[in-house]
């Protein structure tokens, strides 16, 4: 595995593998790598030849009062778990070399970026598209893998890589859960004992939508009342910010599950914020 500081010399890499005909996978991380990361990199598979990941934790991202400065990081053992799935280029930018002196202009994510993440944390997405934008510019892949928890940033990149016509393939993979249903993120660190079996009641609650959906149920506030009881009982959160039945490409609310939706949620557990997501189809088909 090689690592990467310089832009240019990531760039000349991934041209020079191009030039000789490998495909390229790309995927994108802020680092303090779990089992969810390392899931997006074994994605990659037999189809490419190449897989380049990025740890970088995105300063443009993150709100005044977010945990920007608190954020887990540890290289060197996201090196390790890098090298240990085949990793070719693990690129370790440094904020100023995407972010030099006088840098002012970001991406705008629109009105499917005004929605739900996008209210309760104003200016997020934008940090992210830019990121994202740049570090497509950077690698140059075939293909960029991101994960299903991040539902609606997938979206984003999605409208993005059309929008702007932008060259490669967007592979959203499904979200990668701990043993008791609880996705898995980085910021799960931050929860103690107590915070952590509260939060398995966030899946639990997801589930108990789904279960009310196969047993007919298709009134979308019917199927949130459901997973807002079970989440009151088992997660006690100490905020909510949203739980809402959406159209998967759009995100605008959806009444009626007349078809495949997507149930998505952000809760607050003491100081960490957790978000999650599940697919529901009428009928609890899957």
């Amino acid at each position: 595995m090689r690592v990467v500081t310089d832009p240019a010399a990531m760039r000349a890499l991934s041209r020079r593998a191009r030039d000789r005909g490998e495909r390229i996978a790309f995927v994108p991380t802020m680092g303090a790598l779990h089992d969810g990361h390392l899931a997006l990199m074994r994605r990659a598979g037999t189809r490419h030849d190449r897989l380049a990941v990025s740890v970088f934790v995105n300063p443009l991202q993150f709100g005044p009062r977010e945990d920007y400065r608190r954020y887990p990081r540890d290289a060197r053992r996201d090196a390790a778990l890098c090298r240990s799935v085949g990793c070719d280029w693990l690129f370790l930018p440094r904020a100023r070399s995407l972010y030099p002196a006088g840098f002012s202009t970001t991406v705008s994510p629109g009105p499917l970026g005004a929605r739900w993440e996008g209210a309760v944390r104003p200016g997020h997405f934008a940090g992210v598209l830019t990121v994202v934008l740049k570090l497509l510019h950077v690698v140059e892949p075939d293909t960029l893998i991101l994960g299903q928890k991040d539902a609606q940033q997938a979206a984003l990149v999605r409208a993005m890589m059309r929008d702007l016509d932008l060259p490669g393939r967007l592979d959203v993979a499904p979200i990668v859960r701990e043993p008791d249903g609880v996705a898995m993120s980085s910021r799960n660190a931050y929860l103690d004992a107590g915070q952590r079996a509260r939060a398995a009641g966030l899946p639990r609650a997801l589930r108990a939508a789904a279960a009310a959906a196969r047993s007919g149920e298709r009134v979308a506030a019917r199927l949130t009342a459901a997973a807002r009881g079970t989440l009151r009982r088992e997660s006690r959160p100490d905020g909510v910010d949203y739980l809402a039945l959406v159209d998967p490409k759009t995100f605008a609310p959806v009444r009626r599950l007349d078809r495949r939706s997507l149930l998505i949620a952000a809760i607050r557990i003491g100081r960490t914020r957790l978000i999650d997501n599940r697919f529901l189809n009428p009928g609890g088909r899957a």
